[in-house]
């Protein structure tokens, strides 16, 4: 680069797990610039993951679901009053992680006179970027971490840890114990997570399953359980809950960094492939993630040893006795963990 950035827009518009998985690349371009003030342009939904991570001096919201999909001339007004603030902002470095056509388009309209983006074919209009040297073109057999740190690679940022990690603030801590002792949970009960929610219904394992693993382990290893869900789940926990144990406590009014504190938490979250189960991830909580197989989900699938994956071709065909099985593997290997370090 011929001068030392000052005012960075780091673009980073995949949905809530994306952003979780990037959290190292935003990291090691925080790291690469102290001096320089970055902004992350991300959506809504993932805005308090990277204001929990505190990767950045300043988050941009967006609407990237209504800039694409809604209607058309809301969309075309949405996008130039878009353009028109990051253009107000400038910004003399833009870094498209994600790197889509019309987020390349944006990062061009900045005005910024350094571009850096990511290079996918079919997806990136490459000739808008005017970094050089260029990154490498996407590897599609990468782990999305790796692809992400890949993008970085011009910049020279070193070793960089590739684990994502989010804290688990005191105060949330605080208030997800208050709705747990309401719950009848008592402090240091084993307790261990569910999701049954998923952003499409091939992806959700059958909520009548989720039912009857809780109660499996409830039964036979004596935890407590917790049903978690977003905005988009509420209708599912109506149905889900009855036949759930008695017992389980409901959290679906949580905030992004309640979430966070709530998993820390748990001695275990099972969950379908989601934001959620990648913020579990993110706090040092043991996943157990049921998916469906394909060729590529091991590029997404949090880093660590800790975590298991039960999959299969089509996800209706898991088992219970198969979520079970990795699930109490998982309580007892966190239990033992605990004990020896106490």
């Amino acid at each position: 680069m011929s001068s030392e950035p000052r005012n960075i827009l780091v673009i980073d518009f995949g949905q809530l797990g994306d952003v979780i998985l990037s959290l190292p690349a935003l990291a090691a371009v925080r790291h690469k610039f102290p001096r320089a003030r970055v902004t992350v342009a991300v959506g809504r939904a993932a805005a308090a993951v990277v204001e929990l991570a505190g990767v950045a001096d300043e988050v941009l919201a967006v609407d990237r679901v209504g800039l694409r999909d809604g209607p058309k001339l809301l969309s075309v007004f949405r996008i130039g009053k878009l353009v028109s603030e990051v253009r107000r902002r400038g910004f003399d470095f833009v870094i498209d992680l994600h790197s889509l056509s019309e987020t390349n388009l944006l990062g061009f309209l900045s005005g910024a006179p350094q571009r850096l983006f990511g290079r996918r074919p079919g997806r990136s209009l490459d000739y808008l970027s005017n970094f050089r040297p260029q990154p490498p073109v996407e590897d599609r057999s990468k782990h999305a971490i790796e692809r992400y740190l890949d993008v970085l690679a011009p910049l020279g940022v070193g070793e960089v840890a590739r684990v994502p990690r989010l804290p688990a603030r005191e105060a949330e801590g605080r208030a997800v114990e208050e709705l747990l002792r309401k719950g009848g949970v008592g402090s240091g009960e084993p307790l261990v997570g569910f999701f049954p929610g998923a952003g499409h219904p091939s992806r959700r394992w059958p909520v009548a399953r989720f039912a009857e693993l809780a109660h499996a382990l409830a039964r036979n290893d004596g935890v407590r359980v917790a049903l978690f869900a977003g905005p988009e789940e509420r209708a599912l926990v109506r149905e889900a809950r009855p036949a759930f144990p008695a017992s389980t406590v409901v959290l679906d009014r949580l905030t992004i960094p309640q979430l966070a504190a709530a998993a820390a938490r748990l001695s275990v979250f099972v969950s379908n492939d989601t934001g959620p189960m990648h913020i579990a991830a993110a706090v040092g909580t043991p996943v157990v993630i049921l998916m469906q197989h394909h060729p590529m989900f091991d590029c997404y699938i949090p880093p660590g040893e800790r975590h298991r994956v039960v999959s299969a071709p089509r996800i209706e065909e898991i088992t219970v006795a198969q979520a079970y099985e990795a699930a109490r593997a998982a309580f007892n290997a966190e239990r033992m963990a605990s004990l020896f370090s106490s």
